[in-house]
């Protein structure tokens, strides 16, 4: 297993349940990078909102995926107890485009039997999801860490894949001669994966903290402005901010994953001019992930023997492990329905 991400854990654990014996790599750490670095948000469904999931894929497939992934963040909680909550997210709108554009998800929605509700309150006027939930990234693939080790997997952190095959893996600290070979990484996926280049792409998501405060009250996630701005706050009354990408979307299209000045400083509006905190910023920071051109995730061989999971396009918490736990069965010579429903989708 190269990559030791939620993803990459999740796969693990799958392979571990089937008798499998694994051993698991990653150039810097558990989670390091955006697995344990992102909002923390467990949406359902893919990376497009549902109505406009059911136009690229077909209303079968879109709903049959959020009803995956909406069980995957169950499996998810059962997993690594204590570190999710279920408050629900919200989608608000920005303009009156997008308020209409929030309807047509509604109906979409309600006509496929998801849970939605209509929100007007004081962050805006949108949509409410019941069944989403929050996380803390970090403090999760930790907990499946410790897992994966209870289950005799050997896990080597800063341990960097130089090249590999489907029987080989070659690394800065030796060789791991292996049957299977689960590449399990999201930013700079294209890098790491030649044969990817084109399909995905790498970007910068930046985010920001605060100290603790009880001068907003934000009840569960939000997604603003299309999801390209997203926050929460934490049990303790932290600020968690991030979004911006679009603002200088040609700078972000990078392997870059240091914070910029210019959106720091629109996140920074954010919190200031809208949301209305002056509570201190604490942490800011940034993460490469990687983008596909249909929102879908990659789950492929790409070589014999030689399976890639990535592309999660900024939404990888509960797809991404169902891409894991899929990946697993599929090197195990079986295939779970979320690996159909991608096949068929046609990636």
């Amino acid at each position: 297993m190269i990559g030791l991400g939620g993803s990459g854990l999740t796969a693990i654990s799958e392979l571990l349940a089937l008798g499998r014996t694994v051993i698991g790599i990653d150039a810097a750490d558990v989670a390091a990078g955006a697995a344990g670095r992102n909002g923390g948000f467990l949406l359902g469904g893919t990376a497009d909102f549902h109505h406009d999931a059911v136009a690229a894929i077909g209303r079968d497939r879109a709903l049959r995926i959020h009803q995956l992934t909406i069980e995957e963040i169950a499996r998810i909680a059962e997993q690594a107890p204590g570190t999710v909550r279920f408050p629900g997210s919200l989608r608000i709108a920005e303009s009156d485009e997008e308020f209409a554009d929030c309807a047509r998800q509604r109906d979409a929605m309600r006509a496929d039997g998801i849970a939605v509700d209509d929100y007007s309150g004081p962050f805006g006027r949108g949509l409410f999801f019941p069944g989403d939930a929050t996380f803390n990234p970090l403090a999760r693939c930790r907990a499946l860490a410790r897992h994966c080790m209870r289950g005799r997997a050997s896990l080597f952190a800063r341990t960097r894949a130089l090249s590999f095959s489907g029987n080989e893996v070659v690394t800065d600290r030796g060789r791991i001669r292996c049957e299977q070979v689960i590449v399990a990484v999201d930013g700079q996926l294209e890098t790491l994966v030649p044969e990817l280049e084109g399909r995905v792409r790498t970007a910068r998501l930046q985010m920001l903290g605060t100290a603790p405060t009880t001068e907003i009250a934000i009840p569960c996630p939000v997604y603003a402005r299309y999801g390209f701005d997203y926050y929460q706050q934490t049990l303790d009354g932290a600020v968690a901010l991030g979004g911006g990408r679009d603002k200088s979307i040609e700078s972000e299209w990078t392997s870059d994953n240091e914070p910029s000045a210019f959106i720091q400083q629109y996140l920074e509006n954010i919190l200031r001019e809208k949301l209305r905190v002056t509570a201190p910023i604490t942490h800011r920071w940034a993460a490469s992930v990687s983008y596909t051109s249909d929102g879908l995730p990659v789950l492929a061989e790409v070589r014999p023997n030689v399976w890639v999971i990535g592309g999660y396009s900024g939404t990888g918490n509960a797809i991404g492990a169902l891409c894991g736990r899929a990946a697993a069965r599929l090197a195990s010579g079986d295939a779970t329905e979320f690996a159909r429903l991608l096949i068929n989708a046609g990636t």
